[in-house]
């Protein structure tokens, strides 16, 4: 059986550079704080305040490096908490989703969308793939052994790069759920 070990992506941002400066300050550079499980990801000392027709999300994580679309991945608990519909979806596709404004120490921006809930995915090689024997964009399951909240996660979706890391990623809302702390691996299960 092929065993992935699962992360908890917690609630965090990723931006532009031109949302960054705004944000910022002209000339603005993200810190990078802790480096990530993804080569060339990382963590970084700014954060900013996501703010809904609800309520606001404060000190929220930025991730770097500064990409080409502002997103804002947070849970559907997070979602309805600020008053905000976001849809499951995978990194990157943000068409058609509901917008937030982002608040920054020299400025704030109104994004028209980018706010998701991450669908559940693991990150691999393409020698782990084969290993696993999944292929890029397959849907699997993934089952959770905890001590009191065994569960298997369905519509988890294969991402394969020469570029990644071997890792799951789930929400914080998922992995509260199965109850996970500390280090946890998911067994993957097909059909």
């Amino acid at each position: 059986m092929a065993k992935v070990q699962i992360e908890t992506s917690a609630r965090h941002v990723h931006v532009t550079q031109e949302t960054l400066e705004i944000l910022f300050g002209k000339g603005a550079a993200l810190t990078p704080k802790k480096d990530l499980s993804q080569p060339g990801q990382f963590a970084c000392a700014e954060r900013i305040d996501v703010v809904g027709p609800k309520r606001t999300l404060s000190g929220v994580s930025i991730l770097g490096p500064c990409r080409k679309a502002d997103q804002v991945e947070i849970s559907l608990t997070d979602a309805r908490s600020i008053g905000v519909a976001a849809p499951v979806r995978e990194s990157g596709d943000i068409a058609g989703t509901p917008g937030c404004k982002l608040v920054g120490p020299k400025g704030e921006v109104e994004i028209k969308e980018g706010v998701i809930a991450a669908k559940r995915h693991i990150h691999t090689t393409p020698e782990d793939a084969a290993a696993m024997g999944v292929a890029d964009k397959e849907i699997v399951s993934l089952k959770v052994e905890t001590a009191d909240r065994t569960t298997i996660f369905g519509d988890v979706v294969v991402r394969v790069s020469p570029n990644f890391a071997t890792y799951a990623h789930f929400d914080t809302d998922e992995a509260n759920a199965a109850g996970m702390s500390g280090v946890v691996y998911g067994e993957i299960v097909k059909g």
